[in-house]
C-alpha cells in the first residue's frame, strides 16, 4: 500500500477541497497501520432510473479509491425511495413502490457490477 502522502497526491488530483482532510490523513494512517483497505460509499438517488454524466466526477474519485487498494461501495437508496418527501413539497421526490424501484435500477446495478 502506498504512503498516506503518495495516496493523498492521488486523492487530492481533480478536488478543489477534501473536507475533513485531517479526518482522511488519520484514517488512511489507520488502514496502512493495520494493513486494512478503507471502505468508500457512495449514495445513489433511487428516483432518477439512471446513472447519468453528473455521476462521473464521483464514479472517476471512487475508482482512484479503488486503485489505492480501497474497497468501494455503491447504494441506491431504495427506502429513500419509498419514503420519498413526506412533507409532500417536492414532485421531484414521488414516493416509489419497491416494484418502481426495482424496474428503475435494475439496469444500474447490472451497469454499476463491474465496479
Amino acid at each position: 500500500m502506498l504512503s498516506v502522502q503518495e495516496q493523498l497526491k492521488v486523492i487530492r488530483r481533480g478536488t478543489v477541497e477534501i473536507i475533513p482532510e485531517d479526518e482522511l490523513i488519520l484514517k488512511l494512517e489507520e488502514s496502512i497501520r493495520e494493513n486494512r483497505p478503507l471502505r468508500i460509499k457512495q449514495g445513489f438517488d433511487p428516483t432518477a432510473p439512471d446513472i447519468h454524466l453528473g455521476h462521473t466526477v464521483c464514479l472517476r474519485k471512487l475508482r482512484q479509491f479503488q486503485e489505492l487498494g480501497h474497497q468501494v461501495v455503491l447504494i441506491i437508496g431504495d427506502y429513500t425511495g419509498m419514503v420519498g418527501d413526506p412533507s409532500g413539497r417536492s414532485e421531484t421526490r414521488p414516493q416509489l413502490t419497491p416494484e418502481e424501484i426495482e424496474r428503475m435500477h435494475g439496469p444500474t446495478r447490472s451497469s454499476s457490477s463491474r465496479w
